[in-house]
C-alpha cells in the first residue's frame, strides 16, 4: 500500500523532478518506508511506500524491469501474486524480489493490458514504457484504491490523492460548480467527477493509454457482466455453501502480509464475519479495534465483547467522548483529502490501531451492499411491489405526497412524496431520491443559482439498469448495483482510503473480493432476503457467529454528531458555516436558516446535512479553493 503520482508531458516543466518531488511530499503519511522518482523518456513517476510484503528495500518504486524498459508505480495489493508467480516463471521469467509489485510488471510485460483480467486485488497503478514512450494507467474493479487525474493541453497528471496534484502547482485551486451541487445531494462527488475544477477519477475498473498522439480510456471490467448468472438456478443448500467458501477464500487471501495485522470490529454482523473467519485460519490470536461511546444508544461495546471473546482476539476497545473529539477533529479534518461528513469515523479507529503498531487491517466494508443489508434495499422491494400506484394520475399522486408530507413532516416524508411524483417505480427511478441528502427543491432554495446540473447518481443509475441491462438481473442486486457505484466507491471507500492512509494503514475489504461478489449478484432475491436483512450472510455462516449478534437491531458505525453539534461542537459549526454563508455559491440568509432549523430540531433537517456543511467549508478553507 502506497502513494504514486506522476507526469506526463515534460517540455513545457522547468523541473519535472522538483515538481514530482512535490506531489510525493504531499502525500508521504501514504508510505514512511520508502520514496523515489523515475525519469522516464516524457514521462516522470514518484512514489512513497508503505512496505507489507518482502520489506526489504528491492520492491522499492519506482520499480524497473531488469532490461530498464519498463517502470512501475504501484499502490495496493495483489492477493493472487504467488500464482502468478508461478505462472510467470514457467513463462521464462526470473524474479529479483519476493514482492507482487514485480509480479505485477511482470504480468503486464507479458500480457499487455488484458493482464488486468489475471489480477486478483485492490490497486491503482502507471507503467511507462521507454521504446514505445507510453503510460498505461489502471485501477481494480470494484474502485477499492483511487486515481486521481489532471489533464490539459500540456500535461497529464497523476496521484493517489488530489492534494498530491495540487501540490503540483500546476492545477488550479478552482471549485467545479457543477460537483459542488453533487456533492450537497450526495454528501460526495462521483466519479468520473471531483469537486476540483479539472481533476478527475480513473473509474472502477477502468484503464488508460497515453501517448503523445492520444489520451484513450475504457473499462475492462462490467460487474454486470461478470455476475454469476447461473446462481439464480441453485438450491439454497448450493448457494450458502458456495458463499461461505466464498468468502473465507477472500479472507484467507488477504491474510498474506509480512507485518503485524488486525481487523476492526464493530459487533455487526459483516466486521463480526470477518474476524470469526479470520480466526479461523489464523494460527496467532487477532488483534481487534473498535470504537465505543459513553453514549449507550451510540455504543457497541457490548457486541464487540461477545465477538472478541467468543474467538478470543487480543481487544482493544477505542473509547471516545466528545472532548476527545473536539480535541483530534481539526487533525481529523486537515488529513481529509476529499470533504466527507463520513471520514472522521474511519480517521480515528485507523490512528488508535496504527498506533498499536498494525500495519495492516481487515474492515467488513462491502457486507451491506452485497447481501442487502440497508433499508434501501427493503424499501425498494415494497416499492416495486405496490408499483400499481403509478397508475394513478400524477396529480392526485403529488396531492397525496404533499398531504403526507404536511401531516407527518419528516425526511421520510418528504421523499416518500418525491417517490409518488415517479413516472415509474424501477430500480433506476426510485433509488437517486432515496440516496439524497438534499432534495433538488431544498438545493434551489440554498443555492444561489436557478437551475441544477443533471442528477449524477441518476445518470449511473441509468447507465447500470439500461445500458448495462442490469435489470435482468434480480432486483436487489440492481440495488447492489446501485450501491457499489454510488455510496460505496465514492464515500465509503474514498473515506477508508484517505483516512487510513492518513495514518500509514492498509485496509482490506474481503466482502469486495469480485469472486464473491459476482457470484452473489447472481443469486435470487428470496435467498438474501427471505424473513430478516443478510440472511443469506448469516445462513451461510451457520454457527460461526453469536445468536446475539446475528439477531441484533442493526446500528450504523457513526459517531454521536447530532448530540454533539448542539453542545460541544457548536461554536466549531458555526464558524465553518459562517464562511459558506459568506460565499457567492448560495443564497444570502440560507445557510443561516438551515442551522437554526436544525437547532429548533426539524425533524426535516438532520445532522448529516449540516455536518456536511461544515466539512465542506473546512475543506475548502484549508485547501485555498476559489469559488
Amino acid at each position: 500500500m502506497c502513494g504514486i503520482a506522476g507526469i506526463f508531458g515534460l517540455e513545457a516543466l522547468d523541473d519535472a523532478r522538483a515538481t514530482v518531488a512535490r506531489m510525493t511530499d504531499a502525500i508521504a503519511h501514504r508510505g514512511p518506508d520508502a520514496s523515489g522518482i523515475h525519469l522516464a523518456g516524457n514521462c516522470i513517476l514518484g512514489h512513497r511506500r508503505l512496505s507489507i510484503i518482502d520489506l526489504s528495500h528491492g520492491p522499492d518504486q519506482p520499480f524497473r524491469s531488469a532490461d530498464g524498459r519498463h517502470a512501475i508505480v504501484f499502490n495496493g495489493e495483489i492477493y493472487n501474486y504467488r500464482a502468478l508467480r508461478e505462472r510467470l516463471g514457467a513463462l521464462g521469467h526470473t524474479f529479483r524480489t519476493a514482492s507482487d509489485t514485480e509480479v505485477l510488471l511482470a504480468a503486464y510485460r507479458e500480457w499487455g493490458p488484458v493482464c488486468l483480467n489475471e489480477l486478483e486485488g485492490m490497486f491503482a497503478f502507471a507503467i511507462t514504457d521507454e521504446v514505445t514512450q507510453d503510460l498505461f494507467l489502471a485501477r481494480d474493479r470494484m474502485g477499492i484504491k483511487p486515481l486521481y487525474l489532471y489533464h490539459d493541453d500540456r500535461h497529464l497528471l497523476f496521484a493517489s490523492e488530489v492534494r498530491a496534484l495540487l501540490a503540483s502547482g500546476l492545477v488550479p485551486r478552482r471549485i467545479d460548480t457543477d460537483a459542488f451541487v453533487d456533492h450537497l445531494r450526495y454528501q460526495t462527488v462521483h466519479a468520473p467527477d471531483t469537486i476540483v475544477r479539472g481533476v478527475k477519477m480513473l473509474e472502477a475498473g477502468h484503464a488508460m493509454l497515453v501517448s503523445d498522439q492520444e489520451v484513450r480510456s475504457w473499462r475492462w471490467y462490467d460487474p454486470v457482466a461478470a455476475s454469476y448468472r447461473s446462481a439464480g438456478a441453485m438450491a439454497r443448500t448450493e448457494v450458502l455453501r458456495e458463499v461461505r467458501d466464498r468468502l473465507s477464500t477472500a479472507v484467507e487471501k488477504r491474510l498474506v502480509a509480512d507485518v503485524p495485522f488486525g481487523a476492526f470490529l464493530s459487533g455487526g454482523i459483516d466486521s463480526s464475519a470477518v474476524v470469526g473467519l479470520m480466526a479461523q485460519a489464523s494460527t496467532a490470536p487477532v488483534q481487534t479495534f473498535s470504537v465505543v461511546f459513553d453514549e449507550a444508544e451510540y455504543s457497541e461495546e457490548r457486541y464487540a465483547r461477545i465477538v472478541a471473546d467468543r474467538f478470543r482476539t487480543e481487544h482493544t476497545p477505542i473509547r471516545l467522548s466528545p472532548a476527545d473529539m473536539l480535541r483530534m477533529l481539526p487533525e481529523a479534518l486537515a488529513d481529509m483529502d476529499h470533504p466527507s461528513a463520513d471520514g472522521a469515523n474511519t480517521w480515528v479507529v485507523s490512528k488508535v490501531t496504527r498506533e498499536a503498531g498494525i500495519k495492516m487491517a481487515l474492515s467488513g466494508l462491502g457486507g451491506d451492499e452485497v447481501f442487502a443489508g440497508y433499508p434501501v434495499f427493503t424499501r425498494t422491494l415494497e416499492l416495486w411491489r405496490r408499483r400499481w400506484v403509478t397508475q394513478f394520475p400524477s396529480t392526485l399522486r403529488r396531492w397525496g405526497g404533499a398531504m403526507a408530507r404536511a401531516a407527518r413532516p419528516s425526511i421520510t416524508s418528504s421523499k416518500m412524496a418525491e417517490m409518488l411524483r415517479l413516472d415509474a417505480f424501477t430500480v433506476d427511478e426510485t433509488y437517486p431520491v432515496a440516496r439524497r441528502t438534499f432534495s433538488d427543491q431544498d438545493l434551489v432554495a440554498l443555492l444561489a443559482r436557478d437551475t441544477l446540473p443533471r442528477d449524477s447518481v441518476r445518470r449511473i443509475m441509468k447507465g447500470i439498469i439500461r445500458e448495462d441491462r442490469a435489470y435482468e438481473l434480480p432486483m436487489l442486486s440492481q440495488v447492489s448495483l446501485g450501491e457499489l457505484a454510488t455510496y460505496l466507491q465514492n464515500v465509503l471507500l474514498r473515506d477508508t482510503d484517505q483516512m487510513s492512509m492518513a495514518h500509514a494503514l492498509e485496509v482490506r475489504v474481503p466482502f469486495l473480493d469480485h469472486h464473491l461478489v459476482e457470484f452473489v449478484l447472481g443469486v435470487e432475491d428470496v435467498h438474501k432476503y427471505p424473513h430478516t436483512p443478510k440472511a443469506l450472510l448469516t445462513d451461510a455462516l451457520g454457527d460461526l457467529l453469536p445468536r446475539e449478534v446475528t439477531h441484533r437491531p442493526k446500528m450504523g458505525f457513526t459517531l454521536p454528531w447530532e448530540t454533539w453539534m448542539r453542545v460541544e461542537l457548536r461554536g466549531m459549526c458555526e464558524q465553518r458555516l459562517a464562511r459558506l454563508a459568506n460565499s457567492p455559491l448560495f443564497r444570502p440568509g440560507s445557510v443561516d436558516a438551515l442551522w437554526q432549523r436544525f437547532l429548533r430540531r426539524d425533524p426535516r433537517v438532520n445532522w448529516s446535512r449540516l455536518w456536511s456543511l461544515v466539512v465542506l467549508a473546512d475543506w475548502m478553507e484549508r485547501q485555498g479553493m476559489e469559488e
